[in-house]
């Protein structure tokens, strides 16, 4: 079973999608329990380019296809992720205003999923109002705010007080570069990740 499992993280490195999904199906097939499918190979793979990436070892174009390889393994793996391995809560997630930057937001949306969390993404350069707008509409149990520049990042304070005036118990959480667990904190946020797995745990961690 290890083989499989470091195969599948090989394949999600290179961004070999088909590999990806061949070796997840024959997984799944060979009695691999989904969690481990996601915990010992899919989340080490991206946090292995993620720190290649943050050290500059990797760049854009290799983060693009190893997500895309990941997502097309969550693609097979996501059917299997029923019963108790779903229905963690509800998140709502966006990128602030200004910020058009989506592969982040993508990462943390195929982690909350991977564990089993239901993800409404609004998208990127979403306006403060429009996240007031949906957080009326789907009232989830968290609202993730992500923002990639440091310019775009002041406009999460912003989101957090709007929205805190239409629900003063929402659970906020943010990330994205140049975010910190100060500015975190001086924003108001209930909780802060450094990167997309992270943001998983941490949002299991909120709302226990």
């Amino acid at each position: 079973m290890q083989d499989i499992l470091d195969g599948i993280k090989r394949a999600i490195l290179v961004g070999e999608e088909e590999e990806t999904k061949k070796l997840v199906a024959d997984g799944l097939e060979k009695g691999l329990e989904p969690r481990r499918i996601m915990e010992e190979a899919m989340m080490p793979a991206m946090e292995d380019i993620g720190e290649r990436f943050s050290s500059g070892e990797a760049f854009i174009p290799e983060l693009i296809v190893a997500a895309e390889a990941m997502r097309q393994g969550m693609e097979v793996l996501k059917p299997h992720l029923a019963g108790a391995e779903r229905g963690s809560g509800l998140v709502l997630l966006g990128t602030v205003h200004g910020d058009i930057h989506s592969i982040g937001k993508n990462l943390v949306r195929m982690c909350m999923e991977g564990a089993g969390f239901e993800v409404v993404d609004i998208g990127e350069d979403v306006k403060t109002e429009k996240f007031v707008e949906a957080f009326r509409e789907h009232r989830p149990d968290i609202l993730g705010l992500s923002a990639l520049l440091s310019s775009t990042m002041q406009r999460i304070p912003e989101v957090v007080e709007a929205v805190r005036a239409e629900d003063k118990n929402a659970v906020i959480m943010v990330g994205g570069a140049p975010v910190t667990q100060d500015f975190a904190d001086r924003s108001g946020a209930d909780g802060y990740a450094p990167n997309a797995f992270e943001a998983a745990r941490k949002a299991k961690e909120l709302l226990n």
